[in-house]
């Protein structure tokens, strides 16, 4: 084999890699010479030797941090912000923790949508200045309603609905004013709910039981009620034993508190009034509606009124009236009316019903009952006759918050024979709670299915049974007013509605999904509400609140801490809050609430700690206000 020269490429590869090694090294030397260089320029003559400190957060997780032992400071001495300084803010008024004062105590009874001075401003045709008028964002009270000074917790269930404390509602104008119907009665330190009405001295049950002779209440088919002009809601109190469920309303008036009285016995009830605008409940809401006595003139204002109360009965719904003009010929002379004019009233009455398509089951003494039909095939057809009123061109009859009233009868879902129920019939109580509600089944409400609505009932259970773990006197009789303020499809009460009390389903006004109509389907109740405005109630009339995501739905749209002040309002002394949301939104609502003098605690969700969405359990602190407090 023949000698290699040394000019071939092989006898200089050698050469090329001790070449390459030597430059990797000297590039790493000066690499390694620049960083000391800077590191020794960078420190001051003052050596400092940070140490490591871990501290536990309020979460229990441990935060690394640093500290110097020296005096001496240089700019990388400073410490470093943490904080997001350009993320989209929770709308509240402050992120710093505020202290609510109490507010006067002169306001322990304030309504602020229904305050009497400010309805003073409206006029009083159609009782327009007894209807919802709140307040500018400027008069929003920024303090706590405070409860009298020597509050007591109510009653508890059943005893609560003949019996409540003097101090929780020191009112002794209805037992004076109303003694001989045996409204309310004062019994040393407590009031005593006899069961009487004006058209029912000797007792509500008892005159249910006159109705219940005349149409059955007690084979299911009647399970909501709506009462105009309740009282102190007697009639509601003693139908709930029957199995039905009654929607009490009546305004702020001279009455004085006469819907808070029904509240505090642990009947449904709302301050409210039939004046220009709907009530706010949808169409085909109520089994039964009712006026003893109420005072309302249905036969003015081109039947206005009972055209409304015919929008909110469902087809086949009863209609129950009792006192003026209602067996006139024995009454007129105690109701200081002419005969002439009491006959009159009913005959415009009457022949208003008649132009409704209703028919009239009875009258017998001091009762008169009519059937609105189960369906329009008739009542279309009888516009050729009727001139007034005409069937409602536009199809938007549920729509009840802030729209006003219209003097013409809402049409019913088209049938496709006379003897079918429009929009569909209705199983029998109990079966209706979770039966397919006909909204559902029939795609009346776009996105929801019986599939749906099927799985919603099973994780409401699943989230109940988590809730009685949680909060152990939550079935045990400990809460009897229950809020649901964001209701879905009223889950969260179907899976309470085997224990002592009763939930108010509420559906925000602008929801996705107009879910009330569903509700009362179900054989609940409930009402429409924008919670930027106070609910139509007095102060402590709730025990125990539910608020799903809520505050995530309304964070863009109001501050929300005048929600959670409107909710301090309704929430009794010693009652209890559940929030389920986001941790970031439950932290925010934590810290505004301890300002509130509320005690709190996250939970984990029910499926366990890697769920996102987290539970916030909140007790509001009992304390009452003192006489001579001031602002």
């Amino acid at each position: 084999m023949a000698k290699e020269q040394s000019g071939s490429p092989k006898a200089r590869q050698p050469v090329f890699q001790r070449m390459r090694v030597t430059l990797t090294i000297g590039v790493i030397g000066l690499c390694v010479a620049s960083y000391i260089l800077g590191a020794w320029q960078g420190t001051s003559t003052t050596s400092i030797h940070p140490s490591i400190i871990y501290t536990k957060s309020q979460c229990g997780e441990s935060i690394l941090r640093t500290s110097s032992n020296s005096s001496g400071r240089s700019s990388s001495d400073a410490r470093l912000d943490f904080q997001a300084h350009h993320q989209v803010s929770f709308n509240e008024s402050s992120l710093v923790a505020e202290k609510f004062p109490p507010c006067q105590l002169k306001y322990s009874e304030y309504t602020p949508c229904q305050d009497p001075r400010r309805a003073r401003k409206f006029p009083k045709t159609m009782m327009q200045y007894r209807e919802r008028h709140c307040p500018r964002k400027e008069e929003l009270f920024r303090c706590l309603i405070p409860a009298p000074p020597k509050y007591k917790n109510p009653f508890k269930w059943p005893q609560c609905r003949d019996f409540a404390w003097y101090d929780n509602i020191p009112h002794r104008e209805l037992s004076i004013e109303k003694a001989v119907q045996n409204w309310i009665q004062v019994e040393g330190k407590r009031f005593r709910f006899p069961g009487g009405g004006t058209m029912f001295p000797h007792g509500a049950d008892a005159y249910i039981d006159d109705i219940n002779a005349l149409i059955s209440l007690t084979d299911g088919n009647i399970r909501t009620a709506l009462d105009t002009g309740c009282g102190v809601a007697s009639w509601g109190a003693y139908l709930i034993k029957r199995n039905i469920i009654t929607m009490s309303f009546a305004p702020r008036d001279s009455h004085e508190a006469q819907v808070q009285f029904a509240l505090e016995r642990g009947v449904p009830a709302m301050i409210g009034v039939i004046s220009t605008e709907r009530i706010p409940y949808p169409a085909r809401s109520f089994d039964m509606a009712h006026c003893s006595r109420c005072l309302i003139p249905w036969n003015k204002f081109d039947g206005i009124y009972l055209i409304e109360v015919d929008r909110v009965l469902r087809p086949g719904g009863y209609w129950i009236l009792s006192g003026p003009p209602i067996h006139w010929k024995k009454y007129f002379k105690g109701w200081e009316r002419t005969e002439e004019d009491l006959k009159q009233e009913q005959d415009e009455i009457e022949d208003l019903a008649k132009r409704l398509c209703w028919k009239k089951v009875v009258e017998k003494d001091d009762l008169a009952i009519w059937q609105k039909p189960i369906n329009h095939i008739e009542c279309v057809n009888s516009r050729k006759i009727f001139e007034t009123p005409q069937i409602c061109k536009s199809n938007d009859v549920d729509s009840a918050w802030y729209k006003k009233m219209e003097t013409c009868i809402s049409p019913l879902p088209d049938v496709n024979s006379e003897d079918e129920v429009a929009g569909g019939a209705l199983e029998k109580w109990p079966k209706r709670a979770f039966a397919v509600p006909p909204r559902i089944s029939r795609g009346s409400v776009s996105g929801l299915t019986t599939e749906i609505f099927q799985e919603d009932n099973k994780v409401w259970a699943e989230r109940v049974d988590y809730y009685k773990k949680l909060i152990p006197p939550l079935t045990k009789g400990r809460y009897r007013n229950v809020m649901d303020m964001n209701a879905g499809m009223g889950g969260f009460a179907a899976a309470l509605m085997k224990y002592p009390l009763w939930v108010m389903n509420v559906v925000p006004s602008g929801s996705a999904h107009d879910t009330l109509g569903i509700i009362y389907e179900r054989g609940f109740i409930g009402t429409y509400q924008d919670w930027c405005e106070a609910f139509s109630t007095y102060p402590r009339t709730y025990d125990f609140i539910h608020a799903d995501k809520i505050f995530s739905f309304y964070q863009d749209r109001c501050d929300v801490t005048y929600i959670l002040l409107e909710m301090d309002r309704i929430l009794r002394p010693e009652g209890t809050v559940i929030f389920r949301d986001t941790v970031e939104v439950l932290v925010k609502i934590q810290s505004i609430t301890e300002g509130m003098r509320w005690k709190s605690q996250i939970m984990d969700h029910e499926s366990g700690p890697f769920n996102p969405e987290k539970i916030l359990v909140a007790v509001k602190t009992y304390w009452t206000g003192q006489p001579t407090q001031k602002q």
